[in-house]
């Protein structure tokens, strides 16, 4: 199943009668799962859903994240299955398992592309990992970490990893690199704390030959971290202008269990925004949806997700839905993540 083709040439971000073919379909892709996941097929009908009726948005059933770590949820013959992704276990028990075939990792490439293009540009930047080389993993986990790092390398060239497998920074590379590319602009990608650990305290710019002026700074995942450490994301900006003048910064927010649809940070007031491959609502303790600018958990939608049903998944996330201000260019929905919930705020998903 392959409705995403006929978006990939869109602007990502006009949404012209988006509600109506998005709901259309997020009905077929929950059609699907239900036809081709025993699993999924018994817990949509403990819910009583109908495919009958003309249902809206937040009517459609939505997953716990929680239980892609209890159960195998695959929708694809396992046969078929290329590559099995799992979480980074930072909270709670287990790891979440996501399931893909080659269609669905084709479609999350194409779908990552689309969605960064405006960032990044058509043409591969030379590419510099704030980690070290996920083949250094002896254990052979393709964790969420390894997933963004190879996910993202698509977008550069001459692939540098900061760090060795001691997990030091390595500063003969780091200058190679700056030699090479300081003057042309080029791409930083790493985990949200992955980058204020090295970039931020560990990195000594006095061992650095050149600067970073002309970066463009992606990163993402690890602000559970960042909270501990009351570090918001204006500071985070401040301190990486402060110590290495990067300017052109920009965060996103994604998860494993919706590979390749991630909600990229607006440039003109730090919130998430939607695409035409995602949507989202936020939902209250007893799980109704809130208006906007209430805080509540996050509802993730995404046309992605075909050989697992991950297309409606409610998060661990709190979060509100929020306007868009005056300045804001582009025409989507907003939303802010406040972090994550704790377990008395999300009990009850277990119900499902």
């Amino acid at each position: 199943m392959n409705f995403l083709e006929e978006l990939f040439d869109k602007d990502p971000f006009l949404l012209d009668g988006k509600d109506y073919y998005f709901k259309k379909k997020i009905f077929q892709l929950t059609k699907f799962h239900y036809n081709n996941s025993y699993i999924y097929k018994t817990l949509i009908d403990k819910l009583k859903f109908n495919f009958k009726d003309n249902n809206e948005l937040e009517k459609f059933p939505y997953l716990p994240i929680t239980l892609f770590k209890d159960l195998d949820l695959i929708s694809a013959p396992k046969n078929k299955i290329i590559k099995t992704l799992l979480s980074s276990g930072t909270s709670g028990t287990g790891r979440s398992k996501i399931y893909l075939d080659k269609a669905n990792s084709l479609n999350l490439v194409k779908t990552l592309k689309s969605i960064m293009k405006k960032s990044l540009g058509k043409e591969r930047l030379p590419m510099l990992i704030v980690d070290k080389d996920p083949r250094l993993n002896t254990k052979n986990d393709f964790t969420a970490r390894s997933a963004a790092i190879l996910g993202f390398s698509i977008f550069g060239k001459k692939h540098t990893y900061l760090l060795n497998e001691n997990n030091e920074i390595d500063y003969n590379l780091l200058n190679d690199f700056l030699k090479k590319y300081h003057k042309e602009k080029f791409f930083i990608f790493g985990f949200t704390s992955f980058i204020y650990e090295n970039l931020i305290l560990k990195i000594e710019p006095k061992k650095l030959k050149f600067n970073m002026n002309e970066a463009f700074l992606l990163h993402g995942g690890g602000w559970k971290k960042m909270e501990e450490k009351k570090i918001s994301n204006k500071i985070f900006k401040k301190k990486l202008f402060n110590k290495l003048m990067i300017k052109n910064i920009q965060n996103y927010y994604g998860l494993i269990e919706q590979t390749g649809s991630i909600f990229l940070e607006c440039p003109n007031c730090n919130s998430f925004i939607t695409s035409i491959y995602s949507d989202v609502l936020v939902r209250d303790n007893n799980f109704n949806v809130v208006k906007d600018g209430t805080k509540g958990l996050i509802q993730l939608f995404s046309l992605v997700p075909s050989s697992y049903p991950g297309h409606n998944i409610i998060t661990e996330d709190i979060g509100a839905i929020v306007e868009k201000k005056r300045e804001c260019k582009i025409n989507t929905k907003h939303f802010i993540v406040y972090g994550r919930s704790t377990k008395s705020e999300i009990r009850g998903c277990s119900d499902v």
